[in-house]
């Protein structure tokens, strides 16, 4: 992307007094700015990017991208330059637009998964049943770039700029299929406006997230952008209608004029669940399509994985993939890291898994999932993040005293906050737990009391392998800690 250079205009920007200046690139951050680019001053949650446009042009900036409270900020700056100034009355929008057209290659068939919980499955699944079609695909999201070209990512879903070099970047190493997560956050701030979507997916809606937004339909209001202003009237929406708000997603979806494909265990479903059988492994689902049941086996933990699966089948299908190629693939589809997954097994067949979990609503799905599967207890050990959402701690207190047998409350992420008052506010809704601060303590003291037929599930972490206490992430893998507990207890340590 070195040497490129265009023109406001051709960027869909039309700046004060009709300049057109050439622009060699994008920058949302002042540090970043080299000589003809465009820097985007764009309001945020502290301060706002205008009080950045003075260095963005002592660096060089040839055009600025801001709303009128940054043109006002920064006044004085931008009428002693010669800097285009592009005011708009929503600049995130605008940087979406500017960015994708300023990258210009995406990949031919790009999706989006939108939802509380769900998306890194849904994502990964999608792609994974791409690769078993031969396309060159990949997913984006909580786990980086993953699939035929790979990259880490800061955020779930990237700022514009980062996303559209990105999708021109693996478009041009050949990739043509693309699963996106798309968070409410990213929705909220249009990083995904500009992507060119062909279907999007609704998992599911809980608590979350509300340390950002004002309340439940300000959230819903941001993922419902996905549907009601990001994908385009004539591409598919793939809808789960069992659960919270999905009825409201589908007539949300049926307004913009997309056909809807849905998902549930009712007689409305396109993809119906008809049944699940569980086992220590895995499930066997039972589904119907078009009036026609089908039966496969998969390899993943956990009631909700079905739908997950369902809702890549669907979002394959919708994407031009013919039924009878997909289905025969739900069986190959393999968990995400730190999704439900085996981490260790005890010598009296007791398991250990990791999943993401943090919020009540994933918590309580995740331990309702794992009943089938348990012939014994369920024993739990979790935490919740320090900065976050202080609503949400007695509520997964209440989530894991209601969905376990034995529940140890320890730390999770704490950053600035005092550990121990976290803690407080988790047991307020679990007050008869065991309390153990120590993370490692609490994995290690969970496992020494498991018996045959039970099982532990480490929630909260997943796939991190870092605990952040202050400003320092210190190394820390659930995964990691579970082998080694069992390895300790079990005598296999050499």
């Amino acid at each position: 992307m070195t040497g490129q250079q265009t023109t406001l205009s051709a960027l869909g920007l039309q700046a004060r007094g009709g300049a057109d200046s050439a622009i060699t690139g994008l920058s949302v951050d002042s540090r970043a700015v080299k000589p003809g680019h465009l820097f985007a001053a764009l309001p945020g949650s502290r301060v706002h990017g205008g009080e950045f446009i003075q260095y963005a042009l002592r660096m060089g900036a040839a055009a600025i991208l801001t709303d009128r409270k940054g043109a006002e900020i920064a006044a004085g700056e931008l009428a002693a330059s010669d800097a285009a100034l592009v005011v708009a009355e929503d600049p995130r929008q605008a940087l979406a637009g500017a960015a994708a057209l300023f990258f210009g290659a995406q990949p031919g068939t790009a999706v989006a998964v939108t939802g509380t919980s769900g998306k890194t499955s849904v994502a990964s699944f999608t792609r994974q049943m791409w690769d078993r079609l031969g396309l060159a695909a990949c997913n984006i999201g909580t786990m980086g770039v993953q699939g035929a070209w790979t990259a880490p990512l800061a955020h779930t879903t990237p700022e514009p700029i980062t996303l559209h070099r990105m999708l021109a970047e693996m478009t041009a190493a050949g990739v043509t299929h693309a699963a996106m997560e798309a968070s409410s956050h990213g929705l909220d701030q249009r990083r995904l406006d500009g992507v060119t979507l062909s279907a999007a997916a609704f998992t599911n809606f809980s608590q979350d997230h509300l340390d950002y937004h004002a309340g439940f339909d300000e959230y819903f209001a941001a993922k419902a952008g996905l549907f009601d202003r990001v994908l385009p009237p004539d591409a598919v929406a793939v809808i789960n209608i069992d659960g919270e708000r999905g009825m409201q997603m589908h007539a949300i979806a049926q307004a913009r004029g997309q056909e809807v494909l849905t998902i549930g265990s009712g007689d409305g479903a396109d993809l119906r669940i008809l049944g699940q059988r569980f086992d220590a492994t895995g499930q066997t689902l039972r589904f119907c399509w078009n009036d026609v049941p089908h039966l496969t086996r998969l390899d993943l933990i956990g009631g909700f994985q079905a739908e997950n699966v369902l809702a890549a089948a669907g979002l394959v299908i919708a994407t031009g993939t013919p039924p009878a190629q997909v289905f025969p693939l739900l069986s190959e589809v393999v968990t995400v890291h730190g999704r439900m997954e085996l981490a260790a097994t005890r010598d009296n067949g007791a398991t250990v898994f990791v999943d993401y979990a943090h919020k009540p609503g994933a918590l309580s799905a995740a331990l309702a999932s794992l009943r089938p599967h348990v012939l014994g207890r369920i024993v739990v050990v979790f935490g919740a993040g320090g900065d976050r959402d202080r609503g949400k701690r007695p509520l997964m207190g209440q989530a894991a005293a209601e969905g376990a047998d034995v529940v140890y409350v320890t730390d999770d992420n704490p950053r600035s906050e005092d550990p121990t008052e976290i803690r407080a506010g988790i047991l307020q809704g679990c007050p008869d737990a065991i309390e153990i601060g120590d993370r490692a303590e609490a994995i290690l003291r969970a496992v020494d009391t498991l018996q045959p037929g039970d099982a532990l599930l480490i929630a909260g972490k997943g796939h991190e392998t870092g605990q952040i206490v202050g400003e320092d992430v210190f190394p820390f893998d659930d995964r990691e800690q579970a082998s080694v507990a069992v390895a300790a207890l079990d005598g296999r340590m050499t």
